[in-house]
């Protein structure tokens, strides 16, 4: 085998830059170890020519002019080490070299159970109480109305509330995580929210101006959650493996759906409203106490990963690591149809997904007159559907890509049927007479719509990869703008016509358009670079 030369970097800082050419001699198969020699053209005297080697062992050889010499510098010193040949492949300044870096000035613990299973988890834990906690307030507000004498409509504005932070963290999620690191931001997002869930009920015998203030409050700390997660389990895990990551994190959050739906009636009944949103909150610290000593923002720094698990895992992340100078400017996003596209189905994926997030519990109330412990049951249905289809449809979508279809059409397909599913749904709801049909028809939107995470969810990584942080933050931003009107907005149609059936139509009109929209002027290929 003919020696491979390539380019390395000094471990080391010096105080004058150091050159080095590799060669790798020997076997390269698996197991085999290889040799790497290593030369410098100049190293001040008494300096360190090099790490003498990643694992195993060095020879240091020298002469006339090595360490320890006559000469006023060093002109050329060789180093033999034998490596593993599991880092065979290495190239300039790549992560499996940081990996080996990593493995050299760090001791690992090894541990049988594989840390991303374990960091995964705890994301889906805190995603699961992250809608947990906005879903205690959706169960709530119906006793909560009764009780101060809300009127339909301020119950929307008490609801929407919650989106007017959300709307601006959400933007900036994503920066914050990359500036301070996953770990930091989504723990000070955790309590942040979780305190605001403690003081709801105070804020609501207070004043209406407290409770929105709050409810407020509570979505400028949610409002990270998301983007947080997308720069966070990226680093955790390998290509191969993160569609997955994302899938049981969703899950996760899908979940908090039906248990918060399930749970909230039961506890009010026992200790009370503000025992309620006590309990919620308290869980949120729980899981805090956990994630500040089990997991850290990236796997490098680690103390409890395996050597091999970080081998892994950086081996395996994304091959492209050029980041963009300058994101394009917003005027250059909106020319492009293709960029549109992505924003108006986020923008219509959240006007239905709050409308019946929100108002599934009242719906059930109002229509079918069933007590609140029934359509708790009832609004948990579809969500506990939501959490497997959604893994389903992202599955489905890496099957189809993988098969020989084009990026772009299976976004289309799955995010048509992320849109039309709902919108027939929504239209059938008219022609339902009991709260068991109605049920089934919620559960097959919402079990639907959760195709879009494989539709324009990820179509922003396939338009503008260097900047799919920013674009998710800036399309979700102006997506929670519109739920923001849809929650309000059905509050004031119900009192005004006295139906939910208008806002729902308008809703399934909505998904209809908004599917011919994007199958025009989407596409899976780069936009912007």
């Amino acid at each position: 085998m003919a020696p491979v030369v390539r380019s390395c970097v000094s471990v080391k800082a010096s105080a004058s830059p150091v050159r080095y050419r590799s060669t790798r001699v020997g076997a390269a198969g698996l197991g085999a170890p290889a040799r790497l020699r290593i030369c410098t053209s100049s190293v001040p005297l008494g300096g360190d020519a090099c790490a003498a080697s990643i694992s195993g062992r060095s020879l240091v050889s020298g002469g006339p002019g090595s360490l320890g010499g006559d000469g006023p510098s060093v002109r050329r010193r060789d180093v033999v080490a034998t490596c593993s040949a599991s880092f065979d492949g290495v190239g300039p300044v790549t992560v499996p070299a940081a990996a080996a870096v990593a493995s050299a000035v760090r001791p690992a613990v090894a541990s049988a159970f594989p840390e991303r299973a374990k960091v995964v988890a705890l994301v889906a834990a805190i995603m699961l109480l992250c809608n947990a906690d906005r879903v205690v307030m959706s169960v709530a507000v119906v006793p909560m109305a009764a009780q101060y004498g809300w009127s339909s409509s301020f119950v929307g504005i008490v609801q929407s509330s919650f989106l007017w932070g959300y709307v601006f963290s959400s933007m900036v999620g994503g920066a914050l995580a990359d500036k301070y690191g996953g770990k930091k931001v989504m723990a000070g997002a955790a309590a942040l929210w979780s305190l605001a869930t403690i003081l709801t009920p105070w804020a609501a015998s207070r004043s209406t101006i407290m409770l929105l203030a709050v409810r407020a409050l509570f979505g400028l700390a949610e409002g990270v959650a998301f983007p947080t997660m997308s720069t966070f389990l990226p680093k955790w895990f390998p290509t191969e493996e993160r569609a997955t990551a994302v899938g049981i994190s969703m899950g996760g959050f899908h979940l908090g759906n039906v248990i918060s739906f399930l749970a909230t009636p039961i506890i009010m009944s026992h200790i009370g409203l503000t025992g309620t949103f006590a309990f919620f909150a308290s869980l949120g610290y729980l899981w805090l106490s956990v994630w500040m000593f089990n997991v850290e923002s990236d796997p490098i720094d680690s103390r409890t990963i395996s050597k091999s698990e970080l081998q892994f895992i950086l081996a395996g992340r994304s091959g492209s690591k050029a980041k963009g100078t300058k994101c394009p400017s917003l005027r250059e996003l909106f020319s492009r149809l293709e960029f549109l596209a992505v924003t108006v189905a986020n923008v219509v994926n959240n006007w239905g997904y709050f409308v019946l997030l929100s108002w599934m519990p009242v719906y059930f109330k109002t229509v079918y007159n069933v007590n609140l412990k029934q359509a708790a049951w009832f609004s948990a249905i579809p969500w506990a559907v939501m959490a497997v289809s959604g893994y389903v449809a992202g599955a489905s979508a890496d099957f189809l890509i993988k098969s020989g279809f084009s990026i772009g059409l299976v976004r289309k397909i799955m995010q048509s049927i992320g849109f039309m599913g709902p919108g027939v749904s929504l239209l059938c709801l008219r022609f339902a007479q009991t709260p068991s049909v109605a049920a089934v028809l919620m559960t097959i939107a919402l079990s639907l719509s959760s195709f879009c995470q494989a539709g324009y969810f990820c179509n922003i990584q396939d338009i503008a990869p260097k900047y799919a942080g920013s674009l998710h933050g800036l399309t979700n931003g102006i997506g929670t703008v519109a739920a923001i009107v849809s929650t309000i907005g059905t509050g004031y149609f119900v009192q005004w016509l006295g139906s939910f059936q208008a806002f729902l139509t308008l809703t399934a009109v909505l998904y209809f358009s908004a599917t011919i929209f994007y199958n025009v002027y989407a596409t899976g290929d780069l936009i912007f670079d």
